[in-house]
């Protein structure tokens, strides 16, 4: 099917609810889908922790929706969208929450992803499909969606709204005689997720960059159980001084934080791209998961991976034998990332830093 051509003023509804990470990668999109046209009306349905990282973007309307609130939710989101009509619908959730919700928006043309990466069924709610490109980093499949509706350009402009107050908050934070290095310890707790290094090696780098560096070291993270009690270990095991936000900060107040530091370390987690949102160098560990596809995507030459290892030892294969995206689900597997091999990355980093 050719590009559909959008007119001058068209009504755009953008799907995607879920996740931070994800939602970062959208930020280019809607940024390049503003200049390329100015005069369209652009809507964006998403999800309410989400809505917390874009609120304040201008010329968007966000349609919120609550995950926690089930049928009613969905009724909610369906009765706001009943009497309106988009001239395109970019699907951009391949999950089957999100296409239950795409048969509430009333639009002349559906555009979702390529059969290959068009889940749970996804393909059966749209008209038509983003260009099928294998291996692509998942902000690239995003600007996949303008390309099916004949925009070919690129403006790789992030810039998450980004209140005074937050800026307030995190200030102080950062001696003026020093640099300060953030730590996101942790990724979101799911189920035969293992992402997480362990406490007793993020301990070793924090004291490593205070110590070596003179660096003000900051643990950042979400409010879990899971994600406060590792960053209370890091905290047991390391000798420094180091200060701890996890669970401590909103949304707003977190990008603050990761736009106020000078180099991030976290793993395959929301706040490592959200650093990438703001401009903040970030060293991503990626072992279980491929950081070509969802690494932090300006700073994958710093990126520490293992994943390759972990796929041998996993599956006995290359990565290019398997399927692009492909989740090794060992729990041992994060320690394929050695102490040594971080400590090298964030001296390369700091000496780049110092030169710039």
């Amino acid at each position: 099917m050719p590009p559909f051509t959008l007119p001058a003023k068209a009504s755009i509804c953008l799907l995607r609810l879920s996740a931070l990470g994800d939602v970062t990668h959208m930020l280019p999109v809607l940024h390049t889908l503003q200049k390329c046209h100015p005069q369209s009306r652009i809507t964006w349905i998403i999800g309410k922790t989400e809505y917390q990282l874009v609120e304040g973007l201008a010329g968007v309307e966000f349609i919120i929706f609550d995950k926690s609130q089930g049928a009613s939710g969905l009724a909610r989101l369906r009765q706001q969208l009943r009497a309106r009509q988009f001239d395109v619908l970019l699907h951009m959730q391949a999950a089957l929450r999100a296409s239950l919700i795409s048969l509430f928006v009333p639009a002349t043309h559906k555009v979702g992803f390529d059969r290959a990466r068009a889940a749970d069924f996804q393909w059966l709610f749209t008209h038509a499909r983003i260009p099928a490109r294998p291996r692509q980093h998942v902000l690239d499949g995003f600007f996949g969606f303008l390309e099916a509706i004949g925009i070919e350009e690129r403006h790789m402009r992030w810039s998450p709204p980004i209140p005074d107050d937050a800026h307030a908050f995190a200030r102080p934070l950062k001696p003026s005689s020093s640099r300060c290095l953030v730590i996101n310890p942790s990724s979101s707790v799911r189920k035969n997720n293992f992402r997480n290094w362990r406490a007793e090696r993020y301990a070793e780098i924090a004291d490593y960059a205070a110590e070596l560096h003179g660096m003000r070291v900051i643990l950042t993270g979400g409010p879990s159980d899971a994600e406060r009690d590792l960053s209370q270990h890091i905290l047991r095991l390391s000798q420094g001084d180091h200060l701890d936000l996890t669970g401590k900060t909103s949304i707003k107040q977190m990008l603050a934080v990761l736009s106020m530091a000078d180099l991030v370390i976290a793993p395959d987690t929301g706040p490592a791209h959200m650093a990438t949102a703001v401009g903040t160098p970030v060293i991503g560990l990626y072992v279980t998961s491929n950081p070509y596809r969802t690494g932090p995507y300006n700073d994958l030459d710093a990126v520490v991976n293992a994943y390759p290892r972990a796929v041998d030892r996993a599956f006995g294969k290359s990565v290019d034998e398997i399927t692009w995206g492909k989740r090794v689900r060992d729990p041992d597997a994060v320690d394929l990332i050695t102490v040594d091999a971080v400590k090298h990355q964030l001296d390369h980093c700091v000496t780049q830093l110092n030169r710039d």
